[in-house]
């Protein structure tokens, strides 16, 4: 496709970038163009180069210089097979391949969590020098007892942030706080040895045009595997948060969510370090998770503005200067909550496709708020607390802070007390 963009360049004619054009361009080539991917796997391929090109100038045209076009060669793409196409039998996946070759084989790790009649489609892929098969699948929504299904005139705000990724204001004044401290952590001790890493192998690394040495190229292939283990125990934690969200939202019977879409932050200028942290918080897919499984659950989901909901007091509406901790206090009229508790009742309130001011509802602070932790798994984040990769410091006895408390376990409750929003009075009905 590059080849013959190119050719189209140099002639002085429009580029194929449309999908259909690119099939058009497909069937006129004959076969062997794709070397053994059949036409069903060349498309995939096609499609996803539309994709990137349309992404592209649809970026460019909004004003972002920095987009590029897709002209680099790559090696590796994820190709995808629709219902039809492959053949699963138990752990074995039969690929099609192109006409006078061999099909293809591929033998997975592990049982497929769903019935073989159930899957839609797969994609086979290549992340950190490992193969995945990801597999989509139609799962029916879940089918609640009567009088337990949830109640679409119950609405919840959710507000999303770094030092907790979900928070939650409910109705009859309940609230949940998902910690994602481990999940920062992660971020932290990850470039933490990324940097350590590349430090220690800095004297040996291949000059610019020169050929790595065997050596090298090992330690590249560690430091793929390794990236791609940080990207995995992310994306788990962030599932089990947005799994904790859906479940207590069902519990509650909570039958709308309101979301605040920050994505607008994005777009502000900022210092490196700060890019680092909005790169690596991954607000589109905390979104797309949150989504993904509220619609299995039978809950909406709604995008609001956000703006002003963790800067404005609820009680007198005047704007407070942003809190260094999680404890939003206003000098106007001496009130104080947490702060995410605050914006999740606030966005609770606003329509969706409203403007950036809160809505004349007052909003129902929670008062009882549910603690839970994302990233079980993120080492560090069990009882002994201790993350392999930080560094032992050697101290005095007196000056060690004695035993932690440990985690709580998986699916009870908080160890910590339950905490309370002050200055505010439970609704009275």
């Amino acid at each position: 496709m590059l080849e013959v963009n190119a050719w189209r360049r140099r002639r002085g004619d429009e580029p194929l970038v449309g999908y259909q054009e690119l099939c058009r361009e497909l069937a006129a080539s004959g076969p062997g163009t794709f070397a053994e991917l059949d036409s069903t796997g060349a498309r995939s391929v096609l499609h996803r180069f539309s994709d990137a090109w349309f992404a592209a100038a649809k970026r460019r045209k909004d004003g972002d210089v920095s987009a590029r076009f897709p002209r680099r060669r790559r090696g590796l793409m994820p190709v995808r097979w629709y219902h039809g196409t492959f053949t699963l039998a138990g752990r074995r996946v039969r690929i099609p391949t192109a006409r006078g070759t061999a099909p293809l084989w591929v033998r997975l790790g592990r049982d497929l969590p769903y019935p073989a009649e159930q899957v839609r489609s797969i994609t086979l892929l290549c992340e950190a020098g490992r193969l995945f098969l990801d597999v989509t699948a139609e799962v029916p929504v879940t089918v609640y007892p009567p009088g337990e299904e949830p109640d679409p005139g119950r609405v919840a705000g959710v507000d999303l942030g770094i030092i907790h990724p979900y928070a939650m204001a409910g109705p009859d004044g309940h609230g949940l706080l998902v910690s994602g401290r481990a999940i920062r952590a992660e971020h932290r001790m990850h470039l933490a040895d990324t940097k350590a890493r590349r430090r220690a192998v800095a004297g040996r690394a291949p000059k610019p045009g020169e050929r790595g040495s065997r050596r090298w190229r090992q330690y590249r292939r560690r430091a793929r595997a390794v990236e791609g283990r940080h990207r995995r125990r992310v994306r788990q934690a962030q599932h089990e948060a947005a799994r904790t969200v859906v479940s207590w939202a069902a519990r509650q019977r909570v039958g709308v969510l309101h979301v605040g879409d920050p994505r607008s932050v994005l777009d502000l200028p900022a210092g490196r370090r700060h890019n680092l942290r909005l790169r690596q918080w991954q607000i589109g897919r905390l979104i797309q998770i949150l989504i993904d499984k509220a619609i299995l659950a039978g809950i909406t989901v709604h995008l609001v503005d956000e703006r002003g909901t963790s800067s404005t007091c609820p009680a007198c509406r005047k704007r407070v200067p942003k809190p260094r901790g999680r404890t939003l206090s206003c000098p106007h009229c001496a009130f104080s909550g947490h702060r995410d508790l605050v914006a999740a009742a606030s966005i609770a309130t606003r329509t969706p496709g409203g403007g950036p001011t809160t809505s004349a509802a007052v909003p129902v602070l929670p008062q009882v708020v549910t603690h839970r932790r994302a990233g079980r798994h993120l080492p560090g984040a069990g009882r002994s607390r201790r993350d392999p990769r930080r560094p032992v410091h050697h101290r005095r006895r007196e000056d060690r802070v004695g035993p932690r408390r440990p985690a709580p376990p998986p699916g009870g409750e908080s160890l910590a007390p339950i905490a309370r929003i002050h200055n505010a009075e439970p609704e009275t009905r």
